[in-house]
């Protein structure tokens, strides 16, 4: 129940960036700087909370050891996730987007196949290739019914070219993501933490971001003050707790396919959140009768997959007991 609650968590803190994205662009912000601005402000805090429990060389021996995988990873993890969550921001509103996002649901376990799990045969531990959780797969199938109904009214009333400049971008991001964070795990081989693994991942995406950032520069100068402001709000909430908790999840259920998914399928809340967030910051609407139903739906397909979450496959390994110590404070 632990992975589940964290992922919960982790979904209220990342929707802070959906809705402050909208606001960015509303109030003429370029995409770019939003994005960018995250990762250079998110950089600093990580880099004190490593060095600071003493697990900084560590990490860098690590990524030196295998720097293009480093490099590969962590800017598809993070790169080619946050950049087209923020470009979507300029064509759809916040609920869409979040709306949308909820696709990596089945894009996690979709990616099943190209991992190695344990498990326990005849003549020990062994490495199999994952597969697709197909009863998960069903459950998630059930949230994006919820979440198709929570966007249904909304969705009609705008223009098809802005309907499809918001959703493939974060269709990118939906397998980019779980890609990046799963990728890493097989890197580190449970060698490093969380914040560590979170560090390496944003130095690792960092010449990425500074090209996004140059491209801000081009586009549009330097960022306004308050733009700057929200960049770092999204940076705490988003970069730092969000994150930490939503690999925090997933490193607790590493071995088990359908823990991970599991896992995923609890950022289906950042649908909800999204949309209280927008009602209270940007003065949005209430939802329709329509869209409470589909919150509905999302609800019922969480309480299954938590319950599902607890039955693992025969001869699964569970997370080594280094995997299992307490997240520390990030407040």
């Amino acid at each position: 129940m632990k992975p589940i609650l964290l992922g919960i968590c982790s979904a209220l803190f990342f929707a802070v960036t959906f809705v402050l994205n909208r606001r960015m662009e509303l109030s003429g912000g370029s995409w770019a700087w939003s994005s960018s601005l995250r990762y250079i402000f998110t950089l600093p805090f990580l880099l004190a909370l490593v060095a600071g429990r003493g697990r900084l060389r560590p990490l860098l021996r690590e990524m030196a050891d295998r720097p293009l995988a480093w490099l590969l990873w962590g800017t598809v993890g993070f790169g080619l996730f946050y950049a087209p969550i923020t470009f979507a921001a300029a064509y759809a509103p916040g609920w869409l987007t979040a709306g949308t996002w909820q696709i990596t649901i089945i894009s996690g376990s979709l990616l099943a196949p190209l991992f190695l799990t344990n498990v326990q045969g005849a003549n020990g531990s062994e490495r199999v290739r994952g597969r697709i959780p197909v009863r998960g797969l069903l459950l998630s199938l059930i949230i994006l019914a919820g979440v198709a109904l929570l966007q249904l009214e909304h969705a009609q009333k705008l223009p098809e070219s802005q309907v499809l400049l918001g959703i493939v971008p974060v269709l990118i991001a939906s397998f980019a993501y779980p890609l990046g964070n799963r990728k890493t795990m097989e890197l580190c081989g449970g060698r490093l933490d969380v914040f560590q693994r979170i560090l390496g991942m944003t130095l690792a995406s960092m010449p990425f971001w500074l090209i996004v950032a140059l491209i801000g520069w081009r586009d549009s100068g330097l960022p306004s003050g308050s733009q700057m402001i929200q960049s770092l709000l999204v940076a705490l909430s988003s970069g730092i707790v969000a994150t930490v908790l939503f690999f925090r999840a997933t490193d607790l259920v590493r071995h088990s396919m359908t823990g991970l998914a599991a896992v995923e399928a609890t950022q289906s809340l950042e649908v909800l959140f999204a949309l209280i967030g927008e009602m209270l910051i940007l003065s949005s609407p209430a939802p329709s009768l329509i869209s409470w139903a589909g919150i509905a739906v999302i609800i019922c397909g969480m309480v299954l997959h938590s319950l599902f979450a607890h039955k693992e496959p025969a001869g699964a390994k569970s997370a080594p007991r280094g995997e299992r110590e307490e997240l520390p404070s990030v407040q």
